[in-house]
C-alpha cells in the first residue's frame, strides 16, 4: 500500500542535510550510550535503535517545536531526532538531579515538553492514546499543531492501537501513527505474531489514510511524512504510516538476537542507510566529505560534553522520593 507522492515537493539540499544531521546525531549518541554501559558508567536497560535513524529524522525535519511526539521506552532516537538537548538527557539516563525528570524517570521515561517531547512511557502502545489527547487539545485551541505517535510492530496488536485509531478517525484528529516496523516484536518475528501482510492495511477498517513506506529511504520517508503532516494540519484527519526497517541489534542491550538469521542481519547491515545516505549527499554535490566530517565532529563533541555533564551531576536527594507524586505533598 504505497501512495502516489508525485505532487509532494522534493526535499531541498538543506533539508536533506538536516535529515542527515539528525541521523548522525542519533547514531553517535547511541554508540556513546552503549560504550558507557560497557565501561560500567551507566547502569540501566537500553534499547538500541541502530538502523532506524531515517524514520524520526525525516519526520522531525518537518515538525515545529510546538508539534508533539509521544514515544515509548525504546524511543530515545525519536527524541534525539527532535533535537532534545543531550545534557539533560544524559543526566536523566544516569539518574541525576539535572535530568529531564530529576533523575527519577530514567531511560524509559524521558520527556522534554519545551520541544514537544511528551510523556515517554514504559507501556507498549501507550503512545497512541496519549498522542490522541494531545491532538484533541490542538483541535480545542484551534492551533495547527500535529501529534506524532511512535510505536513498533508488536504494539499494533494490542487494544490501545485499535481504540486510538478508531477515535482519531471519528474525531478527525491531527495525529500521525508511525509504526517503526523493524520485523521483530521484542523476540518474536513479525510473521509469527501478526496476521496481516502490512500493518498499514488496518487503516482501511478505521476509514483513515494508511501507507507502507521504506523507512530506510530518506526521500520516501520525507514524502510520506510530508503528506501526512499536511493532511493533519489542514483538518483532514489522521494517517497510519508503516515504516519498514530493520534493527541491527537485539531488543535490549545484551540480547544475543538469536531470533535473527545471520544472513538477514548481514544483508541489513550491508544496506545501512546512514553511510548510504552520506555517500548520496556527496555524490549529488549537496555536501563535501569535509563538511560532513565537521558535522560529525561537532556532534561527537556535543555528545561528549553531555556525557561529562550528566555523570558529573549529583544524584537526587532522598526528599525527591515524595515530590512530583501527589498534587498535594503528603507528609511521611
Amino acid at each position: 500500500m504505497q501512495a502516489d507522492h508525485s505532487n509532494v515537493p522534493k526535499p531541498s539540499p538543506e533539508v536533506l542535510l538536516d535529515i542527515y544531521r539528525r541521523m548522525i546525531r542519533i547514531e553517535r549518541n547511541d554508540d556513546a550510550t552503549r560504550r558507557q554501559i560497557k565501561l560500567g558508567r551507566l547502569r540501566m536497560p537500553y534499547y538500541s535503535a541502530r538502523g532506524q535513524e531515517v524514520i524520526p529524522s525525516a519526520i522531525s525535519a518537518q515538525l515545529t517545536k510546538d508539534d508533539t511526539i509521544c514515544t515509548i521506552y525504546r524511543g530515545i532516537h525519536d527524541m534525539v531526532a527532535k533535537d532534545m538537548p543531550l545534557k539533560p538527557l544524559w543526566a536523566e539516563i544516569a539518574g541525576r538531579i539535572d535530568g529531564t525528570c530529576k533523575g527519577k524517570g530514567g531511560p524509559m521515561h524521558l520527556t522534554y515538553p519545551e520541544l514537544g517531547i511528551m510523556v515517554t512511557t514504559g507501556v507498549v502502545g501507550s503512545s497512541m492514546p496519549i498522542a490522541n489527547g494531545l491532538a484533541w487539545a490542538a483541535r480545542l485551541d484551534g492551533s495547527k499543531r500535529v501529534s506524532i505517535a511512535y510505536f513498533g510492530d508488536g504494539a499494533s496488536n494490542i487494544g490501545a492501537f485499535h481504540e486510538a485509531l478508531n477515535l482519531a478517525s471519528v474525531w478527525k484528529l491531527p495525529v500521525i501513527f508511525v509504526c517503526q516496523n523493524n520485523g521483530f516484536a521484542e523476540h518474536t518475528r513479525y510473521e509469527n505474531g501478526t496476521g496481516c501482510e502490512f500493518i498499514s492495511q488496518r487503516a482501511v477498517g478505521y476509514g483513515m489514510a494508511g501507507e507502507t513506506v521504506d523507512g530506510n529511504d530518506p526521500y520516501a520517508m520525507y514524502a510520506a511524512a510530508h503528506e501526512a503532516i499536511r493532511r493533519a494540519r489542514e483538518g483532514e484527519g489522521p494517517t497510519l504510516l508503516e515504516c519498514k526497517t530493520f534493527r541491527f541489534m537485539g531488543h535490549v542491550f545484551g540480547d544475543q538476537d538469536k531470533y535473527m538469521t545471520e544472513q538477514e542481519k548481514a544483508e541489513a547491515l550491508a544496506k545501512d542507510p546512514l553511510p548510504a545516505f552520506r555517500a548520496h549527499l556527496i555524490e549529488k554535490g549537496y555536501a563535501t566529505e569535509e563538511q560532513l566530517a565537521k558535522m560529525q565532529k561537532d556532534i561527537e563533541a556535543e555528545v561528549e560534553e553531555a556525557i561529562e555533564f550528566g555523570l558529573a551531576s549529583e544524584f537526587p536527594p532522598v526528599e525527591e522520593l515524595r515530590r512530583d507524586v501527589f498534587a498535594t505533598e503528603i507528609p511521611a
